[in-house]
């Protein structure tokens, strides 16, 4: 069998999914701009597309990577013939000529994120203004979703509320399954430590606060954290704060004086670098240290897409504190598997962090709960199972989406 997957930088959400099918023998293809990780055993097909100029419109910008990937597929049909299914990213226009190269070839999408003016990431700051050119940007990024959901067979989103932020006309196309997490890799261990880049060790024995994510920004949360962070470090002279993430902007907008937020929120806060240790972007065996020796994993996010790193933080044990957010909700049940908290109000993120680390014995069912809501709903197995028997399903011409 061959399968075709279509990612703008792969291999993204797809990674343990095309392992696993080309380790049972399928062939495995992937159609991208860039390859951030080579994978034994998958072909890479690349397609060339010039980066936007600033003032390029979004539908523009999505075409152009739409035709070019059509361009690289139907070259791909007319050397070996075509694949048995394509699986690819919606979100850059990069599935939105699919089905004219392939007119009797199952389609899935992979669906992320839907663009909103009102009630998800955009606008969810008070002091944000969302006027009538950033609203029509919004409308154009969904353009080539929309154009590609309606032409597809089938859809995955990874959450349910992320299935949500699409139109209802789609939603009996799309079903729901996580790309999955390792709990075996990602996984308790009360003997773990972590040392630092002054070379001191951290342990569970340390009150130790965590904090990550792919860059340190207002979509997660990270100024929130660092004046909550501030707060406790006042009031208890022992506690550590170890950050884990870069100094660039993944989500939203670079700040207008071009400062890095990580020394915007030191010079706010005022925080003894002593106190806490920033360790940039980190080895994915690192980031699992960082989870064991938590006595408080802190998790901010904008109503936006959800991070694996909440779901590998809580399958390795750690007590999650999260907002209060869409994406949080369908992970935390306030009280039972983790804490809820106002993205907003430092005030009290601090409070619920002194909690954890004062009455870590008495929370522990949190830690467990944590980590049995990954193994029974995330766990890698159990979602690759669920992925794989879609495709075959679909190959053989017996479509679902909604049973995935």
């Amino acid at each position: 069998m061959k399968i075709v997957f279509v990612h703008r930088h792969g291999p993204g959400q797809f990674v343990h999914l095309a392992c696993h099918l080309a380790n049972t023998g399928w062939q495995v293809s992937f159609l991208c701009e860039a390859m951030n990780v080579r994978l034994p055993g998958i072909r890479i097909l690349r397609q060339r597309v010039t980066p936007p100029a600033p003032a390029t419109p979004f539908g523009q910008y999505h075409q152009e990577v739409g035709l070019r990937a059509a361009t690289t597929l139907d070259a791909l049909v007319r050397e070996e013939g075509p694949p048995d299914i394509v699986y690819g990213h919606i979100g850059w226009g990069s599935m939105m000529f699919a089905r004219d190269v392939l007119p009797a070839t199952p389609l899935i999408g992979y669906c992320e994120h839907y663009y909103h003016a009102k009630g998800r990431d955009v606008g969810f700051d008070p002091n944000d203004q969302v006027p009538l050119q950033k609203r029509t940007q919004l409308r154009l990024r969904n353009v080539a979703q929309l154009a590609s959901l309606d032409h597809l067979d089938a859809a995955i989103s990874p959450t349910h509320w992320q299935k949500s932020a699409f139109p209802d006309a789609y939603h009996h196309k799309i079903g729901v399954c996580h790309d999955g997490i390792d709990i075996h890799r990602c996984r308790p261990n009360a003997q773990a430590s972590f040392t630092l880049p002054d070379g001191r060790v951290l342990t569970r024995e340390n009150r130790v606060i965590t904090y990550v994510a792919r860059d340190l920004e207002p979509y997660r949360g990270f100024p929130t954290f660092m004046r909550a962070a501030a707060r406790l470090a006042k009031r208890d002279p022992s506690v550590q704060f170890v950050v884990a993430g870069g100094d660039g902007v993944s989500y939203g907008q670079v700040r207008r004086d071009g400062q890095k937020w990580r020394d915007v929120m030191m010079a706010e806060t005022g925080l003894d670098p002593s106190r806490i240790h920033f360790l940039g972007q980190i080895s994915h065996d690192q980031l699992v240290r960082v989870y064991q020796i938590s006595a408080a994993h802190i998790y901010l996010t904008y109503p936006f897409v959800l991070s694996w790193s909440a779901l590998e933080a809580m399958a390795c044990g750690a007590l999650l504190i999260a907002s209060d957010t869409g994406p949080c909700h369908d992970i935390i049940s306030d009280q039972q598997n983790g804490l809820l908290t106002d993205f907003w109000d430092s005030d009290s993120l601090a409070e619920k962090m002194a909690d954890c680390l004062e009455n870590q014995e008495q929370l522990a069912y949190l830690r467990e709960n944590a980590r049995k809501t990954i193994t029974n709903r995330f766990e890698l197995h159990k979602c690759l199972q669920r992925q794989t028997s879609l495709i075959e399903r679909m190959v053989a011409g017996k479509v679902g989406a909604g049973s995935t």
